[in-house]
């Protein structure tokens, strides 16, 4: 196989996204994505320097768009209809781009400057709805914090299939980020 014009690390990364979305990020190698690409695997080493690089440009890409839904979820909402928004952003993001998502789980390298850039804009988004609660820098952290780790069980045991009751997921979900809206009120009074 050729290697293909117009081929680079952004649209290489692009693909693993695909195909981690499809199969899992546990299922994504190299050779899959070349091939998906119609390219020799060594095309690849020319921009991607091997499966860890490759899966950093992925974590760094699902920030992106992590950031991207849970700021479009927030616009024109303050106070806890934002954050409610924004908790749904997480979830139908964690649905709909479940390679992508599991890619952003772990902590952003201190030496990645794209993964830390996209990874503070993450959290600044959060850090902005949470300015009507007057929380001290490392509350608002906190609450960040727990926010992201409530969103992540639930998605993380919906995807597993472990809610086996027949009471609706949704509104599951919406009582657990109410009850943690509540906490979060009573800290910030």
């Amino acid at each position: 196989m050729p290697s293909r014009p117009g081929l680079d690390r952004r649209v290489i990364v692009q693909k693993a996204a695909q195909i981690a979305d499809e199969q899992g990020l546990h299922n994504l190698t190299l050779a899959a994505v070349a091939t998906k690409l119609g390219v020799r695997l060594p095309s690849l080493y020319n921009h991607i320097g091997g499966l860890a690089n490759l899966n950093l440009g992925l974590a760094a890409l699902g920030l992106r768009e992590l950031g991207a839904q849970l700021s479009k979820a927030a616009v024109g909402k303050t106070g806890d209809e934002a954050i409610i928004a924004i908790a749904n952003a997480y979830r139908v993001f964690a649905h709909t781009r479940p390679g992508l998502y599991e890619a952003t789980l772990h902590a952003p390298d201190p030496d990645d400057d794209e993964m830390q850039t996209e990874a503070k804009n993450v959290v600044d988004i959060l850090l902005t709805v949470l300015q009507p609660y007057e929380l001290s820098d490392d509350d608002a952290l906190h609450v960040v914090r727990g926010l992201r780790s409530i969103a992540h069980g639930f998605v993380s045991l919906e995807a597993a299939g472990a809610f086996g009751h027949a009471l609706t997921l949704d509104e599951s979900y919406h009582q657990l980020i109410s009850t943690f809206m509540q906490g979060l009120k009573a800290k910030s009074r």
